[in-house]
């Protein structure tokens, strides 16, 4: 799965950045938003809007820290440190991306929550892919791991959908963000594998090296 994950992040990232300079690509972006919010309603408003909110930084850094107490409480260190460098790490590549390639958010008139920096890539979207990922992989051994993963792909793919209804990003922005949350979360599955934990001696106890 994680080479799965490096090939689709790759395809999509790359895709979605030549299509920042193709107008038939453009054109699909602003029609998708437009048409978006023309087919709006109030059952959607509310979920979308909830969804922005949850979505965000702040709520993804509570949802790692608990999780990670968790996980320390649990002695699954590498669970922790798949969680708390994951979210630091794709935070950083995804806000100097946004600073470097500064592309311009929908028009006003679209947009229904307040937004922050430039549009490319997505946050939310990378939040969202990276969290789902992680843990998909960190509970792949358990029984109800297919259900696991299935609730996890609606939520990244709803968080993604989410952001072009509400006028924040266009579809680009969106593929973008989940290709570097899934590369990176990919990256780092690799970097903290039981493997290569003990090839680099910087665990002793087999009971530390959960993400396999």
């Amino acid at each position: 799965m994680p080479y799965l994950l490096i090939w689709i992040g790759c395809i999509g990232l790359l895709t979605s950045s030549i299509g920042l300079n193709i107008k038939d690509i453009q054109q699909f972006d602003f029609s998708s938003v437009a048409w978006m919010s023309s087919h709006r309603s109030n059952i959607m408003d509310n979920i979308t809007v909830t969804l922005s909110y949850l979505g965000g930084l702040p709520p993804m850094i509570v949802i790692v820290a608990i999780s990670s107490l968790y996980f320390f409480r649990l002695k699954q260190y590498t669970n922790v440190l798949m969680l708390t460098i994951g979210l630091f790490g794709v935070t950083v590549i995804g806000w100097i991306i946004k600073y470097l390639v500064n592309r311009p958010r929908p028009d006003e008139m679209y947009q229904m929550v307040q937004t922050y920096g430039a549009s490319f890539p997505s946050a939310h979207s990378i939040y969202a892919a990276f969290l789902s990922c992680s843990i998909i992989f960190i509970f792949h051994k358990y029984k109800r791991a297919k259900l696991i993963s299935l609730v996890c792909c609606f939520w990244f793919l709803s968080m993604g959908i989410s952001r072009v209804y509400l006028g924040a990003h266009f579809p680009t922005d969106v593929v973008a963000g989940w290709s570097i949350g899934f590369i990176w979360t990919a990256l780092l599955w690799f970097m903290l594998s039981s493997k290569t934990l003990s090839r680099n001696k910087l665990f002793s106890n087999k009971n530390l090296n959960e993400v396999e």
